[in-house]
């Protein structure tokens, strides 16, 4: 049997036992919730689960558009309100609400729903180019360098770091949540944009202090490479994560 053979039937093992190969994770899983909706917590708690398991790359993406409830989100992006507003305008559904997951770029699923979450990743791995890039990411020399090897099967995508903080605890005073104290689960609290991929062999780096920018809370980072662009995200290409300490 060659090499290529090998591999293949290393990959076939890999998709029976639902795992992912080394370098290669199954899923990405985009949270979208505020501090402002009474039915988050539980969406906020199972990221937290899902973050346990090392083929899962499970990320918090707070919105702002519940503060007018009465309470600021203290960890929102406008930005990730854009995103997800994006991912609905992609898909063609207007589908827009919290707590929300969008896995792998692709599907969206009710964030509390466990077992909806886990059918939106085996519906995107059935697609063969969904997280197909191994690429890799090392902290070293007070920097980080992302890797992302070449594809002939790919029309390319961005590639993007997104420094997170990998628990928050926030005390709520006003709104639907007054006087509960929640954790929050690999919170993303920056997008930096590293570059455009074009199917060949590239490699990205970006100092340290660069990334996490006086944010003391932010741990870790991740990196996607993604198809479409920031206007109209697609597909997940490729993902891996790094501890910054």
């Amino acid at each position: 049997m060659d090499n290529r053979h090998i591999a293949l039937a290393f990959a076939f093992l890999c998709a029976l036992n639902g795992t992912a190969m080394a370098g290669e994770p199954r899923a990405v899983i985009e949270l979208f919730t505020s501090q402002g909706c009474s039915s988050c917590p539980p969406a906020d708690k199972l990221v937290g689960e899902l973050a346990k398991d090392s083929s899962v790359i499970a990320l918090t993406l707070p919105v702002d558009y519940w503060d007018y409830l009465g309470w600021k989100d203290t960890l929102a992006l406008h930005g990730h309100t854009n995103r997800q507003r994006a991912y609905a305008e992609a898909r063609g559904d207007r589908e827009v609400y919290t707590p929300q997951v969008v896995v792998n770029g692709m599907v969206h699923a009710l964030g509390s729903d466990k077992a909806a979450i886990e059918n939106a990743i085996t519906q995107t791995r059935r697609n063969a180019a969904s997280l197909s890039l191994p690429v890799t990411m090392a902290v070293s020399g007070g920097k980080v360098t992302v890797d992302v090897p070449a594809s002939a099967e790919s029309r390319g995508g961005e590639v993007w770091l997104c420094p997170f903080a990998s628990k928050a605890q926030v005390t709520i005073e006003r709104g639907e949540n007054r006087g509960h104290t929640f954790t929050y689960y690999n919170v993303v609290r920056r997008w930096v944009k590293l570059g455009t991929w074009s199917g060949k062999a590239e490699s990205f780096s970006m100092p340290v202090s660069d990334i996490a920018k006086g944010d003391e809370d932010v741990d870790h980072v991740a990196v996607v490479v993604q198809s479409g662009a920031a206007a109209k995200p697609g597909m997940m290409l490729g993902a891996a994560t790094a501890s910054l300490r």
